[in-house]
């Protein structure tokens, strides 16, 4: 059984549809507006277009005699240009109407993936599903209520013109009114169209909305996706560790001295004495510190029972930084002893601190450290 389809559509499923040419969008919007454009200028249109070309025959019929072939030519080419313009006109106003009731509906887009072809369009079940579905009921609802709407208001446009037929009234007046009545007609068919066919973009945007909810595993597969999985993260995160761990390890055999805690947390010095302050190689607690103590033991790098002290730097430092300030004298005393027994010879092993004090300044972590230094330096400024 399938999951249910409860959740609504994200951002990623809205663009993908939009390649597929999943979109709510009527065609009929644009056509309706632009008939009722049409209905509402061309009176006005004709009127003009008609009284310049009255001015036109009169014109020509005043010339009389002195008609030649270049007046007739002259008065023909600008009774086309006038009904050039009123076409170009027309034109223009329908095709920007058009082309706005589309952009209303979403905007342009190119669907590139619904020109694909696809075995799924020859399946005949999802054929028949479309054939006798939601979509083609309502379809069939919105042509035949248009239709019964066109004819009524065609119907009621003849019923009024027909008292008129076989009378008395003087024929100008029967054409006035039949052409007023069938302009009428055009435009109330035209409003008619264009709530028919904001009612149909309802009904499309809630069934494209419909069949674009997921279900609550296509949304958390498209979580995993777009943020990535979280136990890929975690391999790479695992991996980066050891890499970094292993560059540390690799650096043991050149520090100086490994202060110890005795067994717990390990924290390797550098001092270079060029580079201005002792620098943290190695640090590490429990699995680690004992890894770094062995590699130390290996490579000859003397080791430095102090408590203290190497709690101090284990939760105050990291690998490649500096010893804070207030550690260097604790540790210049730890590095005068490991230099002086090297001078002499001795290298390696396991010892006591030569500290006589058993306690050393708070150090704040390195974090804090950093936003504590930052505060006065920008409050100088």
């Amino acid at each position: 059984m399938s999951e249910e389809k409860s959740e609504k559509a994200t951002a990623k499923k809205h663009k993908q549809n939009r390649k597929e040419g999943k979109v709510p969008r009527t065609q009929e919007l644009g056509a309706w507006s632009a008939l009722a454009i049409f209905a509402m200028a061309l009176p006005k249109l004709m009127g003009h277009e008609v009284a310049e070309l009255q001015g036109l025959m009169t014109t020509s019929l005043s010339m009389g005699g002195q008609a030649d072939v270049a007046s007739a030519l002259t008065i023909l080419g600008q009774g086309l240009w006038h009904v050039l313009v009123t076409l170009v006109f027309l034109g223009s106003g329908v095709l920007l109407v058009g082309v706005a009731g589309a952009l209303s509906q979403g905007g342009f887009y190119i669907a590139s993936s619904s020109v694909k072809p696809k075995l799924s369009k020859l399946n005949p079940i999802q054929g028949f599903k479309r054939m006798f579905g939601a979509r083609a009921f309502w379809e069939a609802a919105k042509m035949l209520l248009r239709s019964a709407v066109v004819v009524a208001l065609v119907w009621m446009t003849v019923k009024s013109a027909m008292p008129m037929v076989g009378g008395l009234v003087p024929m100008q007046v029967v054409l006035d009114h039949t052409a007023a009545s069938a302009l009428g007609m055009v435009r109330n068919v035209a409003v008619v169209g264009i709530v028919l066919a904001a009612a149909d973009y309802v009904v499309q945007r809630r069934m494209v909305g419909k069949q674009a909810r997921m279900t609550k595993e296509e949304v958390k597969q498209e979580h995993k996706q777009s943020e990535g999985d979280p136990m890929l993260k975690g391999a790479i995160r695992s991996r980066q560790l050891a890499a970094s761990r292993n560059r540390m390890m690799q650096d043991i055999p050149s520090a100086d001295v490994v202060l110890v805690n005795p067994t717990h947390v390990a924290v390797a010095l550098r001092y270079d004495p060029e580079k201005g302050a002792p620098r943290v190689v190695a640090r590490g607690a429990g699995v680690i510190a004992t890894a770094i103590r062995e590699k130390a033991t290996e490579a000859r790098v003397p080791l430095v029972r102090d408590i203290p002290l190497a709690r101090a730097l284990y939760t105050s430092t990291t690998v490649g930084q500096e010893i804070p300030t207030e550690l260097f004298a604790a540790v210049a005393q730890v590095l005068a002893f490991v230099i002086s027994r090297r001078t002499h010879g001795q290298r390696g092993g396991s010892h006591r601190s030569p500290r006589v004090e058993t306690e050393v300044p708070t150090v704040s972590p390195p974090g804090r450290r950093r936003r504590e230094l930052s505060g006065p330096a920008l409050a100088s400024r």
